[in-house]
């Protein structure tokens, strides 16, 4: 017997009329209506008399909400049990320097509303890997920036976000209201180790290769700023940090905040977290 049409049938046993069950349920009255005509037709009795004050539950239908009560709630021990064998769920979130980007709360508040015992577990990765351990097999499912090779990945783009050169204060370019990629050519960048994504390197090194201090967190790239008067990129959504500027560049592609699970990922709170994290970061 279907569990979802019982859930249906005990609305409308309760309610008695068909606009409030449907109400009740967060859907329309014709397809609930079909949903009791199924249903009575699975069973092969009238469950509701019906006329136009509203319906009236049949010998059937009592007997019927009885029985579907002990089956709903003997459905609902079952899955409890097979989740305690199985343990508690959990979902490892991988993180890219975004742990404290703008909706982040949103988005923690929408998940726990909704998977309230699910474990939540984050992993902070360092810049070599922007995939946050997902491709290994270090977390379940990642918030990071692109671009990387996404193979075997399901990738969704949540926004993107202007990028800017990462300057100290005292630097000569830090007071123009914007800049370009070929302005910066002469200067020391910071750069990633050789065995970071390609795809990524070339990125944020705007397409050519640089030199200067190899870096692999977002604290390493501002402090190679700060100390050595170097230059980087960096989303302009990002605060820099004390003694530091971030100067618009004009002909830089914006950075995409997305987040990624593994192609194969069935889990539904896994899924779940890619729908919230789509519908909450997003401006």
């Amino acid at each position: 017997m279907d569990l979802r049409l019982l859930r249906y049938f005990l609305a409308l046993a309760d309610e008695l009329h068909f606009g409030r069950a449907a109400a009740r349920l967060h859907m329309s009255q014709p397809p609930l209506s079909r949903a009791i005509r199924k249903l009575e037709a699975d069973v092969g009795a009238a469950l509701f008399e019906r006329s136009p004050a509203g319906v009236t539950l049949t010998a059937a239908g009592t007997l019927l909400a009885g029985e579907a009560r002990s089956l709903l709630e003997a459905a609902a021990r079952t899955r409890a049990h097979l989740a305690a064998l199985s343990g508690p769920a959990t979902l490892t979130v991988g993180m890219l320097g975004d742990g404290d980007a703008p909706g982040t709360r949103r988005l923690v508040d929408a998940f726990r509303r909704r998977h309230p015992h699910v474990e939540v577990r984050i992993r902070a990765s360092d810049l070599t890997d922007p995939t946050c351990g997902l491709t290994a097999g270090r977390c379940d499912v990642c918030l990071t920036r692109g671009p990387f090779d996404e193979t075997g990945l399901r990738v969704r783009r949540v926004r993107t976000d202007p990028v800017g050169a990462l300057l100290r204060v005292d630097d000569p370019l830090a007071a123009r209201p914007h800049l370009t990629l070929a302005e910066l050519d002469e200067r020391r960048w910071f750069r990633f180790p050789d065995t970071t994504d390609a795809r990524w390197t070339a990125y944020w090194n705007g397409g050519t290769h640089r030199s200067g201090p190899l870096v692999r967190a977002v604290t390493e790239c501002r402090q190679a700023v700060l100390w050595n008067g170097t230059v980087g990129l960096t989303p302009m959504d990002h605060p820099p940090a004390d003694g530091l500027v971030t100067v618009p560049l004009l002909d830089m592609p914006p950075s995409p905040l997305v987040v990624a699970c593994a192609r194969t990922e069935t889990r539904p709170h896994v899924r779940s977290f890619m729908t919230l994290a789509t519908a909450t970061l997003r401006r």
